[in-house]
């Protein structure tokens, strides 16, 4: 394959899309960049990238890869986690200059568990615009597919602290808020992390996200409480980086009404056919013994509206 007219084409059309867009000079421009496959780049990113006089980067390596795939050549600044407050000076020179100026991190959305807010803030604080270029997500990414539909938003945690007690307490105040909760892990600790999971949360789903967008991506869902034996079950599993979803925790009636024996459910789906709601669950509650709030909980789930709600109250 030819990268060069390829990168051509697709630069032309990069052009052709985002062309007929304002294009700041003297802006600061925040772009998202693939997080591992490489067609997830947007066409607008490739134009901004190509416009731009400057890119800072967290990696200069990572970044000058992804320019040359893109058949693109630019002045590189590095900006990391270790130089980000001297290296964002360096950038707010280039745009008192007039310079335009990307920054990318290695992978995925910058300044959201990566460098780049500190870089922003200053840019913010020096009246220059910042503009944010949108695109790839590993923490969306894992949010779209893991059928979260008890929490009300989310919560992005990012990586753990690496010391254990201080590992325990963070992901213990994390576990006590009433949403689902993102964490982002490295293989080497996965298993570490698993573990504090299974032990802390066994009673909430995770949905482990690895090697998103990759070649060897994969995506499950299980009980907290699964998930180190099924890491266990293979070393591949083990490997790549990881994004993980907790689920939000199941409201105690619902969970209750999960346990329900057939009996109960059954009993209150035949009166519930004959009798208002109140009063089915009433008389079923009696019948079965179950407990009257799982009954209800129960009904609730079975029906399709949100109209019984109000003849509960």
């Amino acid at each position: 394959m030819n990268t060069t007219v390829d990168s051509s084409l697709l630069l032309r059309a990069a052009a052709a899309a985002a062309g007929h867009q304002r294009f700041e000079t003297g802006a600061l421009y925040v772009v998202a960049t693939p997080i591992g496959n490489l067609a997830d780049i947007t066409l607008r990113a490739l134009h901004v990238l190509a416009r731009v006089d400057a890119v800072a980067c967290e990696d200069t390596r990572v970044g000058a890869a992804l320019l040359a795939h893109f058949g693109l050549a630019k002045p590189l600044v590095a900006l990391h986690a270790h130089n980000e407050q001297a290296a964002s000076a360096a950038v707010l020179e280039r745009l008192a200059r007039g310079e335009s100026v990307a920054f990318i991190s290695d992978a995925g959305t910058p300044a959201v568990s990566d460098p780049g807010a500190l870089l922003v803030a200053a840019a913010t604080a020096a009246g220059k615009r910042v503009v944010p270029v949108p695109g790839p997500s590993s923490v969306l990414a894992a949010l779209s597919v893991a059928g979260e539909t008890r929490g009300d938003g989310f919560r992005m945690a990012g990586f753990l602290p690496s010391k254990g007690a201080e590992r325990v307490a963070r992901l213990l105040s994390l576990l006590a808020d009433e949403m689902a909760v993102v964490l982002l892990e490295a293989p080497h600790r996965i298993e570490s992390l698993a573990a504090e999971l299974a032990a802390h949360a066994a009673g909430r789903r995770v949905t482990l996200a690895r090697e998103l967008t990759k070649q060897f991506e994969s995506i499950v869902t299980l009980p907290a409480s699964e998930l180190p034996a099924w890491l266990a079950a293979d070393a591949n599993r083990r490997r790549g980086e990881f994004t993980l979803v907790v689920h939000a925790p199941m409201p105690r009636a619902a969970a209750a009404a999960d346990e329900l024996p057939a009996a109960a459910r059954h009993a209150l789906a035949v009166l519930q056919r004959e009798l208002p709601l109140k009063q089915a669950v009433a008389l079923a509650a009696q019948v079965s013994g179950a407990p009257r709030n799982a009954l209800y909980a129960w009904a609730l789930a079975q029906r399709d509206g949100g109209d019984e709600a109000a003849e509960g109250g």
